[in-house]
């Protein structure tokens, strides 16, 4: 195949440099720390609560975004309504918003002086640099990935199957529970 050797020769050149030889770095320095050097950088408090602020933020956002995809998509999917495909582009720009630019656009609204942000300020919440801006930033970033992931399951979920739960007595959330959410789980 033509090009072939070059190519994967670049390709493993940059996956070394970017990736490989910093990995390699990691072991190499964690590995002359021994066991109890490790439990001790482990163990710093500033490691726990890095790894508690990642970590719950994470849970969150991601707890957030199942139950608020979940729903977003239901509507999309479930019922028309003006503007629907105006909001259904905007849960594509996360995709379209370089990682850095949303940083920035979250910082500019929810900031002291930002549009969201000095109506917050004013009530106590501030929310740009804590743990609750690191979860709306992620809530911006992963509700793009629930919705588009569940949309097309519930397009394939049929109605018929929601009237006959109806019409056998199933009220609107045994509907849900038994009919909708086992075609989600997988």
């Amino acid at each position: 195949m033509p090009g072939f050797g070059l190519g994967l020769g670049y390709t493993l050149a940059w996956l070394g440099l970017i990736v490989l030889i910093p990995l390699a770095g990691l072991f190499i320095k964690a590995g002359g720390l021994g066991w109890q050097g490790l439990w001790a950088v482990w163990t710093e408090p500033r490691v726990l609560a890095s790894l508690k602020l990642s970590f719950g933020t994470a849970l969150a956002a991601a707890a957030f975004n199942a139950l608020m995809g979940t729903l977003v998509a239901w509507v999309f999917v479930r019922y028309p309504f003006p503007g629907k495909r105006v909001f259904d582009a905007m849960i594509d720009l996360p995709f379209a918003l370089p990682t850095a630019v949303a940083g920035i656009a979250l910082t500019s609204l929810y900031g002291p002086s930002g549009w969201i942000g000095r109506w917050l300020a004013e009530i106590g919440i501030k929310v740009a640099y804590t743990p609750l801006g690191i979860t709306i930033a992620l809530v911006f970033i992963g509700l793009p990935f629930v919705v588009r992931v569940v949309q097309p399951v519930l397009l394939e979920v049929e109605r018929e199957l929601e009237e006959a739960a109806a019409t056998l007595g199933a009220n609107r959330w045994q509907t849900v529970r038994r009919v909708v959410l086992p075609a989600l789980w997988p």
